[in-house]
């Protein structure tokens, strides 16, 4: 099993505050007998205005390595191969690539980034470090 990313409790106590339950730390799923993957956290809220429970998984990104790209590729795999198995075992579930405000105002907003996003579909939850809080949801 890997460590935590740095940001994870961040993200749980943003997610905390913003109203959602934390129904899982980590989310684990077996795809298959030889494929079992862990996304960092699950969550739901209950959505009054949609009479229904509203369920994410989010995976955390901390993008502190030494090529802002090298992760960001890292990342866009995880999330698509994570993305298939939720559509195969928990449809209702939306994922989110959680990212630090800093890292997306520096490289998220680059041209190429914001293409493979909106290629590849990629919600991503950008969250403040010290403030413990999601600064913007974009989907």
């Amino acid at each position: 099993m890997s460590a935590k990313d740095i940001f994870h409790n961040t993200v749980r106590s943003a997610l905390e505050k913003d109203g959602w339950t934390i129904t899982h730390d980590p989310l684990f799923l077996k795809v298959t007998s030889k494929v079992k993957i862990k996304i960092n956290l699950g969550a739901e809220k209950l959505l009054a205005a949609e009479k229904g429970i509203h369920k994410i998984a989010v995976e955390v990104k901390s993008f502190l390595g030494l090529s802002a790209l090298s992760e960001f590729h890292t990342a866009v795999g995880q999330f698509l191969n994570y993305r298939v198995a939720l559509e195969n075992m928990e449809s209702e579930r939306v994922l989110y690539l959680a990212v630090p405000t800093d890292i997306y105002q520096d490289f998220f907003t680059d041209s190429f980034v914001q293409n493979v996003l909106e290629r590849y579909q990629i919600k991503l939850l950008v969250f403040h470090v010290k403030g413990q809080e999601i600064t913007l949801w974009k989907d």
